[in-house]
């Protein structure tokens, strides 16, 4: 039932590289090729190298939720601006993504859990959202016909879902054809610099002349940008997968309690996972930013703990920088697949199914991991970095990362570009961690 990740739709690639580019992104997830789409149809000459597969780590490892309601305030503009990319993106890129407006649910079991939505709820009004708070008997019906009599729950009913799995390559292929090139198995090993600025990067395959890099590495940012002396406060967190395989009936769209959550695949299945049992594997990383993640320890409680995994042990071997002439982390480990934690996910299951009868009949067919990248107030980095003229950062979107990733990669473009931004960046500059700013966690919703 464990396997290695889940298996992603095929898509075609470019077998070289060229010898020189406007933009060069690094990384392959939805940040990374949302980024090549809307660079590519604006004309703009843009390399993508992804060091593994397309999609291999956490774009396609994560619950498939779309959604703006329960996000920080920092980032509700930048998802309804990703929610109307999702609505074109099939047609955009020729492709199936799987998405669809079915609606999620916060499902609230005691009166906390209401009054958390409700405060929520009074943050959002302002920018147009349509979710609303669903009486006992509205929330079993949206759960078609639900065992347990919850107190309600938050519902906003625009929100969707889509396909981890198809949306990367679905998005990779209408980047390629708008005429970005797309290369895999080659790894970035690090930036030369000219004049103070960007002048190429250097990849196992070969050497790139550029202006501009995006580094859209994901859970591997921290490490890429400490070989350019810039300081990146990112972790990783861990959460465990569960697939089931398909079932008739049951509820469409998404919902979550404090135990479990469950999504409609566009298989018939179910995705479920729970947000209660993450693991942070200890690194030296855990070390150098404690007092950056002091907040996010607090908040979360015990919603994630901390532990030894074989991620530990490898980042104690990856301190030292490598010289750009020899392999280095990024070529030794191509795709973060960690082990995953049955035991959490398989409760979840049994918690689900006992309020969703139509899951009992319905077995597991797949478990799986994912390694979450994340910041100190768990909203993304998507930033010009002031220490190194030329590159842009796009990363630690602290699981938020799939749903707001084409309204990102729109963001991404538009500061590369010099284009009025889709929203204003400034919640998301990197700065924020080093001018001063008080760390910012939203409350719970």
């Amino acid at each position: 039932m464990t396997m290695p990740g889940p298996a992603l739709d095929l898509v075609e690639t470019d077998p070289s590289l060229p010898g020189s580019a406007d933009v060069v992104i690094i990384g392959g997830g939805i940040i990374g090729v949302s980024t090549a789409l809307f660079l590519a149809e604006r004309g703009v000459e843009v390399v993508l190298c992804e060091k593994g597969v397309l999609g291999g780590e956490q774009s396609s490892r994560n619950w498939g939720w779309v959604r703006v309601m329960g996000r920080d305030r920092r980032e509700i503009p930048l998802a309804m601006e990703a929610l109307k990319i999702w609505d074109t993106l099939d047609a955009r890129v020729g492709g199936e993504t799987g998405f669809r407006r079915s609606g999620i649910l916060y499902i609230s079991e005691t009166e906390q859990d209401v009054a958390n939505r409700d405060a929520w709820l009074a943050i959002a009004k302002p920018h147009g959202v349509d979710s609303r708070q669903l009486t006992a008997d509205e929330t079993r019906e949206r759960m078609a016909g639900a065992a347990i009599r919850y107190k309600g729950a938050l519902y906003t009913p625009s929100d969707g879902r889509a396909e981890p799995q198809k949306a990367v390559p679905a998005i990779a292929a209408g980047a390629r054809r708008a005429g970005a090139r797309i290369v895999t198995g080659c790894a970035v090993r690090g930036i030369e610099k000219s004049a103070g600025r960007v002048s190429a990067v250097v990849t196992e395959k070969g050497r790139i002349e550029t202006s501009t890099v995006v580094l859209a590495g994901g859970a591997w940012s921290r490490l890429f940008c400490k070989g350019l002396g810039i300081r990146l406060p990112q972790l990783k967190v861990r959460n465990t997968v569960l697939r089931t395989a398909p079932v008739e009936g049951g509820p469409d769209g998404a919902g979550a309690t404090a135990t479990y959550a469950y999504r409609k695949r566009i298989d018939g299945g179910y995705t479920i996972a729970t947000a209660g049992a993450n693991l942070h594997p200890l690194v030296p990383d855990t070390f150098a930013f404690f007092r950056d993640f002091r907040a996010a320890r607090r908040a979360e409680g015990e919603a994630v703990q901390a532990g030894l995994s074989a991620q530990s042990w490898r980042e104690l071997f990856e301190i030292a920088s490598v010289p750009l002439d020899r392999p280095g982390a990024f070529e030794r480990h191509r795709i973060l697949d960690p082990r995953p934690d049955p035991k959490s996910v398989l409760k979840a299951f049994e918690e689900a199914k006992k309020a969703l009868p139509k899951l009992r009949t319905v077995e597991p067919v797949q478990i799986w991991a994912g390694l979450i990248d994340v910041t100190p107030d768990v909203v993304p980095v998507i930033s010009l970095a002031q220490e190194l003229p030329g590159l842009v950062i796009a990363t630690g979107f602290s699981g938020h990362g799939f749903g707001i990733g084409p309204g990102a990669g729109h963001l991404v473009a538009d500061l590369v570009t010099g284009n009025p931004p889709i929203v204003d960046p400034s919640a998301f500059r990197l700065s924020r961690f080093a001018d001063g700013s008080p760390i910012e966690i939203a409350p719970p919703v």
